[in-house]
């Protein structure tokens, strides 16, 4: 036994002796099976290994790295974001000698690529790098069946990619002068569906969906839902288990099927708020009785696994009123409680005033809700009723549909000023309108689609209901705000100041409109609110507005095109150069420059109020 163990000593200590012997004769060379970008420089010194990689290296970095990510490929050239091998560094990671014995035991039959050391630029690296990103990375897309008329198409189901981005910027840097390119570390984000789930939706939904229409029986009257209207509905989506999930889209359903019994429905109303003076009542809501939609389609997707003749049956219940008598009463309309007039417009002006006022009359604002003048009337296009009239285009006044919206919007804001509602978004016109009061008005202005550009919204904080009425008439717009009076407001409007001169604007006659303009100031007007019942001041509002000076449009001819000079008969002359054809006053720009709150410049077209 003790042999033994004096045995194992002997070979403990000898295999240290050679693990100590063996680590102090590599001291300063690269490790043993050290490759660098696949060139072998194991054991070498350190001065023999960068010059021979050195030599093996260099001839390939000028050229172009291919990068591999996923699906994806991208050429990285090296000198655009500035990439280089840090040589010194490269050979003193490569001599950093390990010092687990297993791992030196391993070095003699095994090679380790450790690349190179790099440098770049790290502003066009990153974005390098981004770029890779963008182009690889996708989400994935589940399977599905889509209609092509009235075709049912499959979409097999495609995984997404993800590109670690941390990984490939370490990856690239350490690995660009390989040869062969580099692979980088991309993710797969899993599909639940299968290409075999989508041909089962196909054959057992889709196309047994659009085979005929379906039935759908309502209270003395049937509708007809086609097959046009059911491929436009129907989509899939993937379910745990991998399977495809009918779904019907209600809205284009009932866009078909509803009109068709409307008949068969009572419509509810809601209560609402009768002026007459000084005096207000309630015009008492009523419930209805429809088409419970939900209730109705909830079995249309078994149904239309069938053939043959299919129907349902539209399910009807209550439909109470959204505002019923009992929840007016409590809102306290009792007085009016901030009221505005704003008059002088032109007659297609007034036209869109009129047409706005009409929709905004009678809106109530619950205590806590905001009202947004773009948000309640949606698009104000020709479909709605609006016309051409004015606004403020490049500065000067020019026409589109909707035009003079903003009178009505300055009535409204001031209206809201004057009750004590809390202002949540306006913006003043670019320059000053005599009409409305300095630093006290506002303009809004929509995109052709109806999306919000410009908009007017308050914010009711009372613990009472808000109620706008609009009194139009063809010389003048009221706006009042009913509830109950928590606050007096007053306005203090100071005297302007910083001035700015207009500039003068050239334009032919033939187009011009000529217009003495305006200077530009600014003011600052202070909301100041107390309480209606003690009088004590709440709190002081001031706000600065910048107007910006109105251009003086001066029309004057064109100066004529010059003669060109004449040519002796015996030389030929080409025939002179047309001018450019501009018009000098006509920059090509439709875009208002509007001048908002605290100075605030913007891009925009805004409503005149003309």
């Amino acid at each position: 036994m003790r042999r033994a163990g004096i045995i194992a000593g002997s070979v403990v200590g000898g295999l240290a002796l050679l693990y100590g012997l063996d680590l102090l004769i590599s001291q300063g060379d690269v490790a043993r099976g050290t490759t660098v970008a696949g060139v072998d420089v194991s054991g070498m010194s350190t001065d023999d290994a960068e010059q021979l990689l050195r030599s093996e290296l260099e001839p390939r970095l000028a050229g172009p790295v291919e990068l591999t990510a996923g699906e994806q490929t991208h050429t990285l050239d090296p000198a655009a974001v500035d990439l280089r091998v840090d040589w010194a560094g490269t050979v003193s990671e490569a001599a950093d000698q390990p010092l687990n014995p297993f791992t030196r035991i391993a070095s003699f039959f095994t090679t380790d690529e450790i690349g190179v050391v790099s440098e770049a630029d790290q502003e066009r690296f990153d974005a390098e790098v981004e770029r890779v990103r963008a182009a690889t990375d996708r989400a994935a897309a589940e399977g599905t069946v889509r209609f092509d008329g009235l075709t049912p198409v499959p979409e097999d189901p495609r995984p997404g990619q993800r590109l670690d981005v941390g990984a490939a910027r370490a990856e690239i840097l350490r690995h660009w002068p390989a040869e062969g390119g580099v692979a980088l570390p991309v993710s797969t984000l899993d599909v639940r569906s299968t290409p075999e789930s989508v041909r089962t939706a196909l054959e057992e939904i889709a196309t047994p969906a659009v085979s005929g229409p379906v039935t759908v029986r309502g209270e003395n009257k049937d509708a007809v839902l086609s097959p046009e209207t059911i491929a436009a509905a129907l989509t899939f989506a993937a379910r745990d288990d991998g399977s495809l999930e009918p779904r019907i889209d209600q809205e284009v359903v009932v866009g078909d099927v509803g009109p068709q019994l409307a008949s068969t429905e009572q419509r509810g109303r809601d209560a609402s708020f009768v002026f007459e003076g000084d005096s207000v009542r309630i015009e008492e809501s009523a419930h209805g009785r429809g088409i419970d939609w939900k209730a109705t389609l909830s079995g249309l997707p078994d149904v239309l696994r069938e053939t043959g003749e299919r129907a349902v049956t539209a399910k009807y219940a209550a439909q109470p009123a959204s505002l019923t008598t009992e929840e007016a009463e409590q809102l306290g309309i009792e007085e009016v409680i901030g009221e505005f007039t704003t008059s002088g417009f032109a007659y297609d002006s007034g036209i869109n005033i009129r047409t706005v006022a009409e929709e905004v009359d009678g809106a109530v604002v619950k205590p806590g809700d905001s009202f947004s003048l773009n948000g309640f009337t949606g698009p104000r296009g020709t479909e709605q009723g609006y016309v051409g009239a004015g606004v403020i285009s490049n500065g000067v006044p020019g026409r589109a549909v909707g035009g003079g919206i903003s009178q009505f919007a300055t009535t409204l804001y001031n209206a809201y000023y004057f009750a004590g509602m809390t202002d949540v978004e306006h913006q003043e016109h670019s320059y000053y309108i005599s009409r409305y009061p300095q630093g006290r008005e506002a303009t809004v202005f929509q995109n052709p689609d109806g999306s919000s550009v410009i908009d007017l919204k308050f914010t009711n904080d009372t613990e009472t209901g808000v109620v706008i009425q609009t009194i139009w008439t063809e010389s003048d717009i009221t706006v009042k705000l009913w509830g109950t009076k928590h606050v007096e407001v007053e306005s203090v409007t100071g005297e302007p100041f910083g001035y700015t001169s207009p500039s003068v604007e050239v334009q032919p006659i033939a187009t011009c409109a000529p217009s003495s303009g305006s200077s530009g100031f600014s003011v600052t007007d202070t909301r100041i609110i107390r309480d209606a019942e003690s009088g004590e001041e709440l709190r002081r509002e001031p706000r600065t507005v910048v107007y910006n000076p109105q251009p003086t449009i001066v029309c004057e001819e064109p100066e004529p095109e010059p003669e060109p000079e004449p040519q002796p008969e015996s030389e030929s002359s080409a025939p002179p150069e047309p001018g450019d054809g501009g018009d000098p006053g006509d920059t090509g720009n439709q875009d208002q420059d509007t001048q908002g709150t605290q100075g605030t410049q913007g891009t925009q077209q805004e409503d005149a109020g003309a």
